[in-house]
Formats: C-alpha cells, structure tokens, sequence
C-alpha cells in the first residue's frame, strides 16, 4: 500500500506515526499540495492512503484506524470516543490554535489557555482511569491521533500548565516515542512550515462548529471561541434537573391532524416537496438521500414538534424519455408510467417515506391547473411567440428532446454534454449549440429546423423575481448552494426560455396555432405538486395559494435548483393568483458510489429496487445515507464505511447503550425502573444532554439533517461513559448505597434511550418504534420538546429487550461490493477457505485476523454478560474459523483448540 504525505501539513503527523507505531508496510510517497490528490476528495495537505485493493483512504483517522486494525487491534468503546471526541471537538480548535500560531504570530502559551478546557478534558480522564494511555496501560491509536492533534500545536510539554501532570506525562511519553519522533522530525521541518505557512494565508481561519452560528450559509467569520466542550453553569444544570423532576407534565400533548391535512389558523403550517422523480429511471441511492429521504426526515421531525405537516410527492411522468421507454417495452406511454410508478411507490415504501401523499403528473388536475397558469401568464402578457431554430432527426422522424442530444458544451468544451444542461460547468444550454450533436437514440447526425414555439418571458419578470428573493434569503432557510446557482443565475441576466415542444405526450397547449404541441416538462413538471396536493384533497389552494399561513419546504439536488428558484417561481408570480412560494429551498451536493458514479447500465452501484435484497435492513439504509448526506459537498457511498459506521456507531455505540440500559432494569430491577436519587454528576450528565438535545433542535430547524443526527450518537456516547464508569453490574452486588447508586445509573440511563427513541424516529423509524414497544415507552411521551425529562419514572414497567443491531461481516460487505461494482456476470464465488492450497501466506494473514476479530467480539460479549445462546454461537464460528487456520497453515485441525491441562 503507498502513503502520500505532504511535508509540513499536521494530519500527515498521526498518520505517519500511526504507521510506525503500527509497524505499517507502506510505502511513503512525498507529495507537492499542488498536485492532484490520490483522492478526487482529498483536498490538498490531506494524507491519502491507497491500498492494494485501489481502495483510496484520506481521512487521518480513518488511516490511523486502519494501521492498528491490520495488525489486529480492534477498537473498542472508548478507543472510538477518543477519535470522535479528537475529530470533533479537539482537531477544529486544534487546527485553529495553529492557524493562529503560523498566521496571527500568536504565542504558545496563548494557544495553550485556547485548548484549556480540551486539555483539562484529557487530564480528568487520564486521572481518573489511573492508566498511562488513553484506553488503558498500552499505547492505542487513540493516542496516537490524539498526540497528533496537539503536537504541532504544542511541540513540548513545558507549554502544559504544571498542574496538568498527568497530562504532561503522558505527551512526554508519547513525544519520546520512536514512531512519534521520527515522524515529527519527517513532517515538520522548517522549509516545508513555511511552505504550509503559505498555503493557510491564502485560506480564511479554520471555523469551529460549536462557535458558527447555525445557518445553511457559509461560514466566514472570524473565529472568536477556542472551541472547547461547553462549560456548564449552575443555572443550566438547575434548570436541567428541574425539567427532569417536573416528568410527562412537561412534555407538549401529541396532536394529531384531521386527514386530510390542512393548514390550521394559529398553527405552523408546514408544506413539505421532494423534486419529483422522473418516472422511468430507477432512483438510485444518490436520487433518494438527495430528495425523498431528506424530506421525509425532515417531515418527521415536524410532526414530532407538533407542526402540521404535509408531504407530497409524485412521479413526473410527461416527456419523450417516456415515449421513447415506452417504445423499448413495447407498451404505451402511459402503460409505463403505470408499471413505474408503482415500482416507485413500492421503493419509497420499503423505505418507510412517509409521504401524506405520492401521486403522479399524468393526471386531469395536472391538465387544469397547468393551463390556468398558461392562460394567467398569457393574459397578463409574460408570454411570446417566437421562432426556434431546433435538433431534428431524420432517421427518427422526430424533432429530439434536449434530453435526447449529446455532444460537445459550448463553454467548457465537455464532450458528454447533453442538451438542455452540460454536467461538468452546470451551465444551461440549448441543444442547437452543442458543437458536433448527435441522436442519442440512433447516434444519426440531427439537423436544424425552424419551428413556431412559446416563450415564458422572463426579462419581464426579472424585477419581481429579484425582490421576493430577497425577501425569501432574508427570511428563509436556503443552502449555501441554492442561493449560489440562483445569484449566478439572475447575474447572468434572465433570457425568455421557451415552453413549448413538439411532442405527444405531454400537458396540451391550449391555443390555437399551437394545440398540436405540449408544455415542456420543466415548465409543467413543477406544477405537478400543486396537482398532486390537489389529487390528495379538493381543497388544495388552502396549502398552494396561502402564502400567509403556509411554509414552503422543497427538497433536491442541486441540479434542480434553478427550476424551483427561478423559472417555476417566475412562472407563479407572473399568474399573479397569491400562490404559496417557496421559503426554504434545501439542496444538496451528488453522492457518489465508491469511487464513481452509479450506473444502471454497467451495473453499478445499489438502485432502490435493489436495496430490499441486500438483507441489510432499510433503517440501515436509511441511517448511513443520512450519516454521510451530501450537505456541504460531493460524498461517497463506501461499503467498508458502512460496515464501520453499522458496526461503530449502530451497535457499539448506540445499540449497545440502548440495550444495555434496558436489560439493567430487567436483569436488575425484575423490569422495573428503580428509584432515582440524583448526584451532581448525574445533574451535569442531564444538562450535557440537555445541551446535545437543543442543539439537535438548532440544526434540524435549519435542516442541517447530518449534523443533528451526531447529536444522536453524542448522547449515546454519553450514556455509555456514564455506565462505564458508574458500573452499576458491580454496585448491584454490593451494599445498600451501592445498590441506589446501581439504580439511579440504571433508571437515568433507561430515560436517556427513552428520550433517543423519540429522536431517532426522523432517521430510523422501525428502529425508534422498536425501542418503544421494548421500553413500553407511552404513546403521550412521544413527543420532541427542548428538555431531559424524566419519561420513565419508578415504577414504570419496560417489556422484553433484546438488540436493535446486527453486525455487519467482512464477507458479507465483500461480496456485496463485488455484486454492485459492475460486470456482474463475470463474477464467480471464491472457493471455500478449507478449499485452498495450504501456507497460503494471504489466506494465513487474512485467517489470523478473523480470529483475532471473533475472539475480541466473543470477550466482549463474555464481559456485557451476553444470553449463553449467543455466546455459544459465537464461540462456535471462532472454533470453525481456529480450525480452517490450523488447516491453512498445514496442521492438523484435531489439535485443541482450547486452554487448559493437556493429558498425558
């Protein structure tokens, strides 16, 4: 495997430390930050590791991560909190106390009182657990990573304050060390400082996440806050506990709307769309994170605050892609929009979307209202008429769709171009100015006709465009993308785009001259929500013409924004009939299947009707799409990364807290929750919470969907330190203050998985419903306020708990990234283990670490004092795979395989 590093960039320090202290084979490659990354995702001074699979590594962590596991160290609980807690609190102030260092000239010791509070954080735990390192007496990749973060910023540990002994003990150690050493002395030299001195001066300071206002803007002001874990005050953790005493009585009541739903004086009335799904394509994973997922979380969380809510959705179904579809299939086009339509439902539904509402384009109310708007427009003069010169093939006997040309852009000279949009320069285009087109359909040259056509008239709706935008930035939630292509866009100037095309199936244009025509799609397909909202209830204008009750969400790539942000509003505010305008336009950025593009044609990548026969459960699905929602930028779908995020983050970390806590009131309290006699620890552990679960409202409002959902897992990591470290397993056996100290731990951590079962059920409803029914959690409690309250009191109680999570295997993930990477056809099964020739050295290496995996996963289940049934099974796979090794190695299997006396 091959290691690039850039000189002088701090994350090449763990990285290379990482790989010495793990005795990593790697091959180092010193790279300039001006050449092109390993990664097309690494940003430049950014280590990349690629592995000899051509797997592509570039988070640090993740590399670290990655050493240490080779040589068969699994992570455990609290190695992972470290390399979250480094991530995402100690790497951004860290990067910002050396940015303040290299650029600002500040000095060390100001740096030092910057970190205080990080500092101390190490210090408390380091004491505490009286261990050398981090997680216990050896050196883990937590230190490591964590040793990473601060030596740069640091360099020695005559910085450290002298009451932070522990702390400057264990720097000192690690500083000393041989992989540690010599990696600093690679990294940071004096030339290749300057060098990344340079780089930083021409880049704004690093932004912390806790000192950012919350905004779907970008962030760009100076920074001001070191950055540091909130410090709690005695009001929040007396405001904390008294919300916690004061129980259900605090919560809201749960209101349920009347069906249909309709906007209710006095109420937030919220109107949710998803971009409608063209009916012919399959969505893949990237088309459902991007728009029906997104909504349908954000849905969810209003209905949780009591919001009324509507979602609606529906299949756009007009065009000549589905002429064209239709004619591969031999059916009519509206027999395909009917066979696809319901394979779009069917997907969305295995994907429990919640929409009120899925609906379709291909209806009469479409017809209706898209014509009302037509003759509004035409009426009020916003429409013209003009000659356009267009792409006609003659082999196809048809004028083609922009859809339905390819060829060289205009302005950035890509050569897959297609017609109405080039994909590399986001440009908008008309198919007649493609340099060299061609006939998608028949690859024949198409020729230019001249034909008669309608034109929205957008120059004349330029003003009234500009001024409700201002208003809806300065009022609304729109991504830092949206508002970007829309500024571009209206600092373009606005042209009159045309309506009309020349086809069959498609909205009638009802005017004379041109009734042989149809609305473009672009210009009728917006309108389909207002049809489908019309399909779900007669009293639709409640919702679409009711701008002062209503709330406008719509949900989408980034490549539908100009449609939603400029042209279909236009469209609205021409036909002057008091239409309901978007308020908050919420785009993402693409996702990415590993290290390309999903394609349906070559076999790659998982498509939504595909997704069911993975065997991995849809909340699964659902949980890493929204984990890794392209928000700020481009991301990747990475099957290793989902194994790592189901088996770290679902069931270590969440799942395992989740369950624990239940099967302490079972196994200690006959099921019920015990009585509770708060400490002071366990009032700041409510107000921490406290402070995870509003800042979880903060994001979500500004539907920042990702980042609220690791506030999710922080609470989870706070519930299991909490357990770890009060350990209620052993105070259970003890004596009476032990067994109310057991209790209180038990009963504060059960309200804790209470109050995550209501947050989760925007991310994973199957999984929120589950912990419901094991917790008997009651339906009023099922409600999101801002406050730790205490919903499970004594007495109350739980039913059978039992895991919410399954492991993710190696094999398993393996073969499904060979089934989705393309040619599936050439793929054939690898024989069995015990099949191959012995001394294999590959198959020894890769045999040792299952062992060593499955070992670390039976002990761990020995120490949670798992059901015997599992253990036994468990400890079955570890005795097969024991025995395909010895079989690897030429050795005889009858060789025992457990400790004890031999007999003689």
């Amino acid at each position: 495997m091959r290691l690039r590093v850039a000189p002088g960039g701090p994350a090449a320090l763990k990285v290379l430390a990482a790989a010495g202290a793990a005795a990593a084979p790697v091959r180092l490659v010193w790279g300039d930050p001006l050449e092109r990354p390993l990664a097309s995702l690494s940003p430049p001074w950014v280590p990349a590791l690629e592995l000899d699979s051509g797997t592509v590594l570039f988070s640090p962590n993740a590399i670290c991560q990655f050493f240490f596991l080779a040589r068969g160290e699994e992570p455990t609980d609290l190695t992972n909190q470290w390399l979250e807690w480094e991530a995402t609190e100690l790497q951004p102030a860290a990067s910002a106390a050396l940015y303040a260092q290299l650029v600002h000239g500040k000095k060390g010791q100001e740096t030092v009182e910057a970190l205080g509070q990080l500092l101390d954080h190490i210090e408390q735990n380091l004491t505490r657990r009286g261990t050398a390192y981090l997680a216990g007496d050896t050196k883990s990749v937590a230190d490591v990573v964590v040793w990473g973060a601060l030596f740069p910023v640091l360099q020695d540990e005559t910085s450290l304050p002298s009451e932070l002994q522990a702390l400057r003990t264990w720097f000192q150690s690690m500083t000393l060390s041989e992989a540690c050493r010599k990696a600093a002395d690679s990294v940071l030299m004096p030339k290749a400082l300057l060098e990344f001195k340079s780089y930083l001066q021409k880049h704004p300071p690093p932004c912390l996440a806790t000192e950012k206002a919350t905004s779907n803007e970008p962030e760009s002001s100076p920074q001001e806050e070191d950055g540091s874990e909130h410090a709690l005050t005695e009001e929040e953790i007396t405001a904390a506990v008294d919300a916690w005493a004061r129980g259900v009585a605090a919560l809201p009541k749960p209101w349920r709307p009347q069906k249909p739903v309709l906007p209710v004086e006095g109420m937030r009335n919220v109107l949710i769309t998803s971009a409608l799904p063209y009916v012919n394509n399959v969505p893949h994973l990237g088309n459902i994170i991007g728009c029906v997922l997104s909504a349908d979380t954000f849905a969810r969380y209003c209905r949780l605050r009591n919001w009324n809510t509507l979602y609606v959705c529906g299949t756009d179904e007009y065009g000549t892609a589905t002429e064209t579809k239709a004619m591969e299939e031999g059916l009519t086009p509206q027999e395909i929009c009917n066979k696809y339509n319901a394979i779009h439902a069917e997907i969305y539904r295995w994907f429990d979307i919640s929409f009120d509402y899925f609906g379709r384009t291909t209806t009469s109310h479409q017809t209706t209202i898209a014509q009302d708007i037509f003759q509004r427009l035409l009426a009020r003069g916003f429409l013209l008429q003009d000659t356009v010169e267009q792409l006609r093939c003659e082999d196809c006997q048809r004028f083609l769709a922009d859809r339905f040309v390819e060829g060289i852009c205009p302005f950035c000279n890509y050569e897959e171009a297609r017609g109405d949009q080039c994909d590399k320069c986001g440009k908008l285009i008309n198919a007649v100015e493609l340099k060299n087109p061609q006939c998608k359909l028949c690859r024949g040259i198409p020729v230019v006709k001249t034909t008669q056509h309608l034109f929205l008239d957008l120059p004349k709706l330029e003003e009234r465009l500009e001024a409700w935008l201002e208003q809806s930035f300065a009022t609304g939630d729109w991504t830092a993308n949206a508002r970007y292509i829309t500024r571009s866009w209206i600092r373009d100037g606005l042209k009159p785009r045309c309506i009309t095309r020349d086809l069959k199936w498609g909205t009638p244009v009802p005017l004379d001259g041109f009734r042989d025509k149809v609305f473009y799609v672009w210009f009728d397909a917006p309108i389909g929500y207002l049809s489908i909202t019309a399909n779900y209830t007669d009293q639709w204008e409640r919702w679409w013409k009711n701008p002062q009750q209503v709330e406008l969400y719509n949900f989408m790539a980034k490549d539908n924004v100009p449609f939603h942000s400029v042209i279909f509003p236009s469209s609205l505010l021409g036909a002057d009939d008091n239409y309901t305008l978007v308020n908050h336009l919420i785009a993402t950025e693409y996702l990415n299947y590993e290290d390309g593009k999903f394609s349906k044609s070559r076999g790659v990548g998982v498509f939504g009707d595909m997704a069911k026969d993975t065997g991995i459960p849809a909340d699964i699905w659902r949980f890493y799409l929204l984990y890794l929602r392209p928000e700020g930028q481009d991301s990747a779908f990475s099957w290793s990364d989902l194994m790592l995020k189901n088996n770290s983050e679902l069931l270590n970390n969440l799942g395992n807290f989740i369950n624990r806590a239940g099967m302490f009131v079972c196994k200690f309290f006959g099921g019920t929750v015990p009585n509770m006699v708060l400490t002071l620890d366990d009032k700041r552990l409510l107000a921490r919470v406290t402070l995870e679960l509003r800042q979880y409202h903060q994001l979500l409002e500004k539907v920042r969907i990702r980042d609220a959902l690791r506030c999710i897992l922080s609470i989870s990591r706070h519930g299991n330190q909490y357990i770890q470290v009060n350990e209620p397993w052993k105070r259970i056996k003890g004596d009476e203050k032990d067994r109310q100290r057991a209790g209180t731990v038990t009963g504060v951590a059960v309200n804790m998985a209470s109050m995550l079962a209501v947050m989760l059920q925007p991310y994973m409803p199957s999984v929120s419903l589950a912990i419901q029914e094991q917790l008997r959690i009651p339906p009023d409690c099922f409600i999101l306020s801002h406050n730790f309250t205490c919903t499970l009191p004594a007495g109350h109680c739980v039913g059978t708990v039992s895991p919410l999570f399954q492991k993710l295997e190696n094999d398993q993930v393996e073969a499904l990234r060979k089934r989705f990477g393309g040619g599936q056809a050439k793929q054939t099964h690898p024989a069995p283990a015990t099949l191959m020739a012995p001394g294999d050295p590959q198959l020894i290496q890769e045999l040792t670490e299952k062992v060593a995996k499955q070992g670390n996963y039976v002990r761990q289940l020995k120490a949670n004092k798992a059901e015997k049934a599992q253990v036994d099974t468990e400890v079955a796979t570890l005795l097969e795979l024991k025995k395909q090794l010895l079989l690897a190695e030429g050795k005889s299997p009858e060789v025992p395989l457990f400790k004890g006396k031999r007999k003689k």
